[in-house]
């Protein structure tokens, strides 16, 4: 297969568009989460938990996509915010559990209420239409991670 000359244009690359997509989120987020005191990366530990509460750093860091190395400062503010709490497993003293904590769940309700409608109105579309991009950058991640454990 032979690509056109200008395949190698930046402004024709799927990867940048999802890159400087990313950092676009990145900053309409900023202002929203400094609310909440929270950084984006933090944010996104705290949806997690308030999905299911009392989940291990490896789970929280599966879900994430982060390593232990990236999460465990994440999760180190977050305590000293009063956001969470951090304890030993009682069955396994090498799993470490992270609970949110009062201040940590009414924190979803400052979320629910201020910055998903924000954020639904910088994009401005439908939630059909963010399911829709959604679902397809989800089987963009698919395909590329699929690719990489082949590789």
């Amino acid at each position: 297969m032979k690509f056109p000359q200008d395949v190698l244009k930046l402004d024709q690359q799927l990867c940048f568009a999802v890159y400087s997509a990313a950092h676009s989120f990145n900053r309409a987020y900023k202002p929203l989460l400094e609310a909440l005191g929270l950084t984006y990366p933090q944010y996104l530990v705290m949806m997690v938990l308030w999905e299911r509460n009392g989940q291990t750093v490896k789970e929280i860091g599966a879900r994430l996509d982060l390593d232990s190395g990236t999460l465990s400062p994440l999760l180190k503010r977050l305590e000293k915010m009063g956001m969470i709490t951090r304890t030993r497993d009682e069955n396994d003293e090498r799993q470490v559990v992270i609970s949110l904590t009062d201040q940590g769940k009414a924190a979803r309700r400052q979320a629910l209420d201020h910055i998903a409608p924000a954020i639904g109105h910088l994009v401005g579309c439908g939630v059909d239409n963010l399911d829709e991009m959604r679902d397809t950058i989800l089987k963009l991640k698919k395909a590329l991670d699929s690719s990489a454990a082949d590789s």
